[in-house]
């Protein structure tokens, strides 16, 4: 585990090869959600959505090859994830492919989220702790809005698309709610041991 010192001891690294990696994917979320809503392109939309998966590997083992972790690139990946999963789910509602309530039930689960960041803090944490659930609802969630999208058209490879996009959405759905719950227990458990402090690092 890392505390807040060691985090720190790190240095602020910032252009890092896979820093800029993140920058770039995260200038492809306007792009997507554009190419989305105005042109409705959507062979372009997947194909941003296809290199933001692609990079988000690369980022990571970048980092870790060429030994240039940093504490920019631990944030500006969940928030590339995020904000990738925001694009869509509001993209996508906007095109009446996912209803609305779907489209509000996935923010909902990161604002109360944040809502518990306070109470951390009081214990010197940052964030809560990654966990593989977390991992898994987002990964569930990022392969099923390309296959929605795919799904909106005719023919047997979008009724596919469609049948497993919502296979997908429903899953990474009830993962990311109860990651968030099993999150919200591990700060009750912490605020409950008045000895613990400070391990930080971001949810996912």
């Amino acid at each position: 585990m890392e505390t807040q010192g060691e985090a720190v001891s790190r240095g602020p690294r910032v252009w890092t090869i896979p820093n800029v990696i993140s920058v770039i994917r995260l200038a492809g979320v306007p792009l997507f959600l554009w190419l989305v809503l105005v042109p409705e392109a959507d062979g372009w939309a997947l194909t941003v959505l296809m290199l933001s998966g692609i990079s988000d590997f690369l980022d990571g083992y970048l980092a870790r090859k060429l030994n240039q972790t940093s504490r920019l690139g631990e944030i500006l990946d969940p928030v590339a994830d995020r904000l990738y999963i925001l694009a869509t789910v509001v993209g996508l509602a906007v095109r009446d492919i996912i209803p609305w309530w779907l489209a509000l039930l996935l923010p909902a689960r990161d604002l109360f989220l944040w809502g518990l960041v306070p109470f951390l803090r009081t214990r010197g944490y940052s964030a809560l702790p990654v966990h593989f659930l977390g991992k898994a609802a987002t990964a569930n969630l990022l392969y099923a809005f390309p296959l929605l999208l795919l799904g909106d058209g005719q023919g047997v490879l979008a009724l596919l698309a469609k049948v497993f996009g919502w296979a997908f959405a429903i899953w990474g759905t009830g993962l990311y709610w109860w990651a968030g719950f099993l999150y919200a227990w591990q700060v009750r458990k912490l605020l409950a041991d008045h000895d613990r402090r400070a391990p930080a690092f971001d949810a996912n």
